[in-house]
Order: structure tokens, then C-alpha cells, then sequence
């Protein structure tokens, strides 16, 4: 039976990433890259399809709880027996590669453990060759990858699993260590499990403890920030929407994405968490993998990319893994990736905007990035694109999508508008009046009288909670009543139990069937509008309610199940907490982030 998705933990360093359960099951890590085919894929399948497992021996009464020593991604799980007490520290090493170590300490009488490790290469599907090279030393080939583990227990082959039985009494500390390398290098030497996690414990207190202070939810904040700190790919800068992939948003159904890429609309909610915070280098890091990633031809800008800016994405399926709770098809690499996506343009210039507005400085390839990129989004606003829920359908005339074409357009125009250079106003004064054009199209088209609320599609009748957006980027003031009503709409037509849906994917023709779960982030973004609208306590309420979703070690999905007080989707996601940030930095200051980029003075209020 499948754990649930709420009952895993995050590893990482910084590169790729490991989930391990309650019970001590490592069932998801990609080497050497958060994109990387998986050795151990039991999340996606069994545990045949590859885990490390190090849990005691005795299961009836024995009690566990964990928690991540505070200010790190170090995970302590603590097991309490009828004969003693012992804890797992789990960890990937900062300053040692590729590697995954797990400490079993004694802390009271003798407590007997047991190991199961399965490793198979290329999600789940390659059995390797197994060896012992020395007593306490083993390695697994399988093609190009090799695993060696380090182990101070004996172990012995067991039906494609190595096993192994040994207890551990108070005081003492036992390590296991796992390192991915190239098969054809000579076998790395080892290295010291203490030293490695006092070293990884340095660098995660001194990257949380500049965490500032936000009131009555730091501990959340800085949880959040720690987890996104850990899906950050450090070589590049690019974040991962999610470390995995194909965790259904309907249990059963094919609402199975692969979401270990970069994607571009997740700029400005991300740079304004890491800004907001004083994290002014992993703010620069993503900005300029944003500005190399779209670097090039402006009609060959996509909507995501790989960790390094790849952008060649394609999707296929694994037949021989059965899905999260038999949720088929487990799909690696995202077709998405090829889609027209309008909102995109307007999210990379928001998100230029405020790093400007920040402090960050101007780079020479941003500004002639936007001089072609700008011309082209002249000619193709007008189109229908898949929308920012990325829809499997016909395109269509989304109004979130024309909404933000606006953003591009009157951020642009705002910042030309303060150049010394003559030519640079001109074209402001150009860009203002194509954001004008697309702001009469929008109140025109998008609008439903009849409804008094904006909705999804031109001519349509269904909402969409991207809707929000209408107030959160300024397109028109929260106090508006065609604002007012779309809020009034959204919460009428798409909230369960107090969360919102991001739209009704049972009404509204998306390519994909079956429905799923309320989508966290657009939740964050109504306490948000709350916040805009000076109903502080509902959106406490509400943001409270969110975080309280959390799980025991303060992780958040992509979706949740209000009815089966479920989470759904892949795991952790980067939006909901990039969200739990920016919501309770709202919530916290006086002139909060919200306000400000709402409130710009290029507003328009036709």
C-alpha cells in the first residue's frame, strides 16, 4: 500500500533531492540531478522498483515521530521500541557529491534494526550488478551509474535486495553512506559520516539563521525558505517547480506531470520571496538564469526549461511503474514545454521590474532581451495560447493570459518612462499604448456583465482563480467593482471547504479527464486580495488554515483534498511555499510586497 504523500520527508543538497517516509523508506532519489532517472523510484511503484529502507525490526508498538534539527534539511526520526530508543539522521552531505548518509545512534537499551536496499537504475526498471569489494564496502553497476555504499553492518544478498540485521545499543552511532559516481571511475574513497554532518548542519544554519524576523510565522517562513533553498539547482540558479514527477492530482487518474524543470512564470513570486527576505544572491542567481534561459529568438521563448536553460523537454511514459497508487501514466520530461503561454512574457518583465525596484542591478542582455522580445509579444497578444494551466485542449482567448500580455506591456512602458534617453521614452510611450489596447480588450471581452465578474475565457461563463491576478499585479484597483465581483465569483464557484480550485476541471474543457484537488497557491493568493482589501483577519484565517495543511516537518503539496484530507500532486511543491512567504510577509509589514506591486503608479483604471 502507497504511503501517503504528506507522510514523506525532503532531503537535499542543493542539486537533486531524496523522500524518505515515516519509517525510514527512502523511496525517490535522482543522482546526480534533480532530473536525473531515479535509483530509487518506489514512490512511482513498489519496492522492487527500488529503496533504502532502515527501520527496527520491531513494528507492533513501536512509536515514531521526526522533526528537521532546527534551521537545517537534516532529518531526525526517532523510534521508540519495548526494547530502547534509537534515531535515524538522514542527510545529503553539502561538501561531499552525490551522496546520502543515514546514522543510526543508540540513545536507550538495544534496539535491533533491519535494512533493506534495493537500487535500481533508470527508474525502477535496471537491476545492477552487485559486489562486495571490501568487508564494509559494496557497489552496484548498472551501465554508466555505479552506487557504493559504505556500510558498518554485514549484509547479504536477498531475491535483487541486499539485507542486513544488526541493533544498536545507547551511545553508540553507526553510519551508512551511499555515493553515485561513474561506473567506469575507480571506486572513491570514503568519507567521515560525523564530519559530513556537522558540515552540512554549518551550511544550513548559516543560510537560515539570516532568516528575518516575520512575527508569529517565522518558523514556517524560514521552513519554507529552507525548502526552497534545497530545490534550487546551485550550479545554474534555476529552481524546480517540484522535486518529482507523476504524483497524480487525482488519485487513479492521469493528471500526472513531471514537474523537475524551471519554469518562467514562477519568476516574480520567487524573486520577490528571496528579495523580501535580504537572500539578494539566490535572487541574482535566478535572475540570471532567467535572462540566459530566454536569451535567443523571441518566438523560440518557453514556458519552462531544463535545470542549465535546456529546452528540449520530451514527454514520455514508463510503462513498467504502476503510479502513485495506480495513478497511470508515470510521464518523465513535460510537453508543456512547447506550448504558447502568453502570461509568461508579462511574469519575466514583472519580475525584472521589481528586482529593479529592489536594488538588483540592470544587466546589459536584459535590456536587449526585452527590445526583440517586446515586438514580438506586439504581434501575437491577440492570440489564443494553453493559458498558465497549461491546458491539453484547443488554445483559447484566456484573460488571465491577456492580463498579464498588459503586465509586459506597462512595466516596460514604466520603466522607459523614467530613461534620460529620448528613444527609450518614445518606445515607452509606445508600450503604454499597447498596454492601453490591451486593457480595453480585456475589460471588453473578458468581462460578464451578466456575472458582474471578469472570467476564464473571452465569451465564457466558467472562473478561473488566476482571476486574482486582476488585482494582485494592478491591472485594475481591488476597490473597482468589477474587481470586487470577480472575488465574490471566484469564492462562489470554485471553493471547497474553505480552499480554492483553480478552476472547475469538470466544467471547463482542459484535454485532460477526471478532476483533482484545490490548488494550494491560488488559496495563498486570495488571502493575498484579502490582504489588498483590508479584510486582515479572513486572510490570517485563511493563511493559518494553510499552513496548518503543512505536514508534521512543515512540507506542503501542490494540491490538497479537503474531502479526503489528502495532499495531491507532486512533492514539495516550490509555489505553495514560495506562497506561505509572500503571504506572510503581507500578512506581517505595513507596506507589504502585495501592496506595493499593486499599487504602481502606471496603474490604469478605465
Amino acid at each position: 500500500m502507497a504511503v501517503p504523500i504528506e507522510d514523506y520527508a525532503l532531503l537535499g543538497n542543493c542539486r537533486t533531492a531524496a523522500l524518505v517516509t515515516r519509517d525510514g523508506s527512502l523511496d525517490w532519489l535522482c543522482f546526480p540531478r534533480f532530473d536525473a532517472p531515479a535509483c530509487f523510484a518506489a514512490l512511482l511503484g513498489d519496492s522492487d522498483n527500488g529503496r533504502w529502507k532502515i527501520a527496527p525490526q520491531q513494528t507492533a508498538n513501536c512509536q515514531i515521530t521526526r522533526r528537521y534539527r532546527d534551521g537545517t534539511l537534516i532529518l531526525e526520526t526517532l523510534f521508540t521500541t519495548d526494547t530502547g530508543r534509537a534515531m535515524l539522521i538522514d542527510f545529503m552531505p553539502m561538501a561531499v557529491d552525490n551522496s546520502v548518509v543515514r546514522l543510526v545512534v543508540g540513545l536507550e537499551g538495544e534496539v535491533e534494526l533491519g535494512m533493506d536496499l534495493a537500487i535500481r537504475f533508470d527508474y525502477g526498471s535496471n537491476v545492477p550488478w552487485v559486489e562486495k569489494r571490501e568487508p564494509h564496502v559494496m557497489t552496484a553497476v548498472g551501465g554508466p551509474e555505479m552506487l557504493v555504499l559504505r556500510t558498518p553492518a554485514e549484509v547479504h544478498p536477498m531475491d535483487h535486495h541486499t539485507e542486513s540485521l544488526f541493533s544498536v545499543k545507547a551511545g553508540q552511532r553507526l553510519g551508512f553512506g551511499l555515493t553515485w559516481q561513474a561506473s567506469h571511475e575507480p571506486v572513491r574513497k570514503g568519507f567521515d559520516c560525523e564530519q559530513a554532518l556537522e558540515q552540512t548542519e554549518s551550511f544550513w544554519r548559516e543560510f537560515s539563521d539570516r532568516c528575518p524576523d516575520v512575527g508569529p510565522w517565522s518558523e514556517q517562513v524560514k521552513r519554507s525558505l529552507i525548502t526552497l533553498k534545497a530545490m534550487t539547482y546551485a550550479p545554474t540558479g534555476g529552481i524546480v517547480a517540484a522535486v518529482t514527477t507523476s504524483l497524480p492530482e487525482q488519485l487513479g487518474g492521469e493528471r500526472n506531470w513531471d514537474y523537475r524543470f524551471c519554469w518562467l512564470r514562477d519568476a516574480t513570486m520567487t524573486l520577490l520571496a528571496f528579495m523580501n527576505l535580504g537572500y539578494f544572491d539566490e535572487a541574482t542567481a535566478w535572475r540570471n538564469w532567467l535572462l540566459r534561459s530566454v536569451a535567443g529568438n523571441p518566438e523560440q521563448v518557453q514556458i519552462m526549461y531544463g535545470l542549465g536553460g535546456e529546452r528540449r523537454l520530451p514527454e514520455y511514459e514508463l510503462p513498467w511503474l504502476s503510479g502513485y497508487e495506480d495513478s497511470r501514466p508515470v510521464r518523465i520530461g513535460n510537453a508543456a514545454a512547447t506550448q504558447m503561454q502568453l502570461d509568461v512574457y508579462g511574469e519575466v518583465a514583472d519580475a525584472m521590474t521589481q528586482a529593479l525596484k529592489s536594488g538588483l542591478p540592470r544587466l546589459p542582455r536584459s535590456i536587449e532581451i526585452q527590445k526583440v522580445i517586446m515586438p514580438f509579444l506586439e504581434s501575437v497578444w491577440r492570440n489564443p495560447d494553453a493559458g498558465i494551466w497549461e491546458i491539453r485542449s484547443e488554445p483559447r482567448h484566456f484573460t488571465h493570459s491577456k492580463v498579464m500580455a498588459w503586465v509586459s506591456f506597462d512595466r516596460n512602458a514604466g520603466v522607459l518612462a523614467q530613461s534620460d534617453n529620448p528613444e527609450d521614452r518614445e518606445r515607452g510611450l509606445h508600450y503604454r499604448k499597447i498596454a492601453d489596447e490591451i486593457h480595453a480588450d480585456v475589460c471588453a471581452r473578458g468581462y460578464d456583465a451578466q456575472l458582474g465578474s471578469f472570467v476564464q475565457t473571452y465569451g465564457g461563463k466558467e472562473m478561473d482563480a488566476s482571476l486574482l491576478q486582476i488585482a494582485l499585479t494592478g491591472f485594475l484597483p481591488v476597490e473597482d467593482p468589477r474587481v470586487a465581483g470577480t472575488i465574490a465569483q471566484v469564492e462562489k464557484a470554485l471553493m471547497q471547504d474553505g480552499l480554492l480550485l483553480r478552476y472547475d476541471s469538470e466544467r471547463s474543457t482542459d484535454g485532460v479527464s477526471g478532476s483533482e484537488g484545490t490548488f494550494l497557491v491560488c488559496s495563498f493568493w486570495l488571502a493575498d486580495v484579502y490582504v489588498l482589501q483590508g479584510r486582515e483577519e479572513e486572510a490570517a484565517a485563511l493563511f493559518d488554515r494553510l499552513c496548518g495543511l503543512c505536514n508534521d516537518v512543515g512540507l506542503l503539496a501542490e494540491q490538497y483534498d479537503p474531502r479526503a484530507r489528502r495532499m495531491l500532486g507532486n512533492f514539495p511543491q516550490a509555489f505553495s511555499h514560495i506562497g506561505i512567504i509572500n503571504t506572510a510577509l503581507n500578512l506581517h509589514r505595513v507596506i507589504c510586497p502585495v501592496r506595493a506591486r499593486a499599487a504602481h503608479e502606471d496603474a490604469v483604471t478605465q
